[in-house]
């Protein structure tokens, strides 16, 4: 069976044995809403819209529930074609208008405190550009933007939009209660403050609170992989030797489940990898192929990194840039194997990962285990004639055909502790570019 992988994410993860079939994650109250990507539609080069109901990715309008208003905030973007090197807004210049990205490279930058240009961050498709203005009376862009590629991007009047926030009573609500949060005391990860006191002298009154959790907390409920094992009776009556073919009919059928729960891992929309890291955890690659700057900055993002997880061609794309550098990335040893590695975590492979039809893939950072608050795997162990961890075959009976029918089912999921858990290196050019 050629689909066999080494399947290092079920290796890797810690396994929580969940009895209830429920994993609730409580987290302390977020006061920092945390920024999502719009979508867009497109009917023609010009004709390009923002969805409505994906506008409340942004941060200010997280929670916002009236349509219509929505609607009327989309198609009051227009629609703007940008060149490769233009500037989109310079550090200093007030803020005329939020813009959308559909697509391109963007870069955000700043003066240097000796005048150079230091680079703060990439946007790509779906990133917003000025909302974060929202509450200021005189808002100024805090640094500079210029496009490294051709795109197009979708651009809002600020004072178009001041004047329809003040129509609309609902709307003037929301983003007045966004300010007010985010006004409120929060330590440097956008959380609830929780008042402490360092360094007084002595007999002053000090400050009491608690620490405040969200108030409606994930539960992750168990997923399953089942299928419907079929042998008929002849051959497991008359050709099992030198092999029991129920047992090596069943060994195949378990690894083929087992695949399938390593992609969802990675891509189940509700709880995989790709679907739920947390936005603010995600980067993109500076120049498309995956540089070791661009490894230092995905670790930079979270403490006790333990692994990366990458598509085998994103692997070697990424030591063809160390070849180039004449960097020699060091190896670590993991149960017996020699796995190649950077600053010491090591690169799983991990055909899972999808490579999109423009050659563009992902690489994923993780710390793991429930003691480092990082990622864990869920399944349930002891239940009824299992036959693997979280893995049970029961017997349905024979039917009127002399066919045994065998149910092979496996219940997992995986759970994100806290945000900073997990990070992704977006936009990943796996393609090997001329010399």
């Amino acid at each position: 069976m050629q689909a066999i992988t080494s399947r290092w994410l079920l290796k890797m993860l810690p396994w929580v044995d969940i009895k209830g079939g429920t994993y609730r994650v409580n987290r302390r109250l977020q006061l920092r809403v945390g920024r999502g990507r719009v979508q867009f539609e497109q009917n023609g080069a010009d004709d390009i819209k923002v969805i409505p109901q994906t506008l409340t990715e942004l941060p200010a309008l997280r929670g916002y529930s009236d349509t219509a208003a929505l609607k009327e905030i989309s198609s009051r973007f227009r629609v703007r074609e940008v060149r490769a090197g233009q500037i989109i807004f310079d550090a200093g210049q007030p803020v005329t208008e939020a813009y959308l990205v559909v697509h391109g490279r963007f870069t955000r930058y700043t003066t240097g405190k000796y005048g150079e240009e230091e680079v703060t961050g990439v946007i790509t498709d779906g990133d917003g550009m000025g909302d974060e203005a929202i509450g200021q009376a005189d808002p100024l862009w805090l640094s500079s933007v210029r496009a490294e590629t051709a795109g197009v991007v979708l651009a809002l009047n600020w004072d178009t939009l001041r004047q329809f926030v003040d129509r609309t009573p609902s709307l003037a609500a929301q983003l007045t209660a966004f300010a007010e949060q985010q006004s409120k005391p929060m330590n440097r990860k956008g959380e609830a403050d929780v008042p402490v006191q360092a360094g007084h002298v002595g007999e002053p009154i000090l400050a009491g609170g608690f620490v405040d959790y969200d108030l409606v907390p994930r539960e992750y409920e168990l997923s399953l992989t089942q299928t419907v094992l079929r042998v008929h009776t002849r051959v497991a009556d008359l050709y099992n030797h030198p092999m029991d073919q129920t047992e090596q009919q069943l060994r195949l059928t378990v690894e083929e489940i087992r695949e399938r729960q390593e992609w969802e891992l990675v891509n189940n929309r509700e709880f995989g990898l790709l679907h739920n890291v947390d936005y603010g955890q995600r980067v993109s690659t500076y120049s498309g192929a995956p540089t070791p700057d661009d490894l230092d900055e995905l670790l930079s993002m979270r403490r006790k990194t333990r692994l990366f997880l990458a598509h085998p061609k994103a692997i070697a794309a990424f030591f063809r840039q160390c070849n180039r550098r004449g960097l020699v990335p060091g190896t670590v040893n993991v149960e017996g194997h020699e796995v190649p590695s950077w600053r010491g975590v090591p690169f799983f492979p991990c055909g899972k990962i999808p490579i999109s039809p423009q050659h563009t893939s992902s690489i994923i950072a993780l710390r793991t285990g429930e003691k480092d608050q990082g990622v864990v795997g869920l399944h349930q162990t002891g239940i009824p004639e299992e036959f693997e961890p979280g893995l049970n075959v029961r017997f349905m009976g024979i039917d009127t055909t002399a066919i045994m029918n065998y149910l092979v089912t496996a219940y997992y999921s995986m759970a994100i502790l806290v945000p900073d858990a997990a990070g992704i290196l977006e936009n990943v050019q796996v393609g090997r570019t001329a010399e």
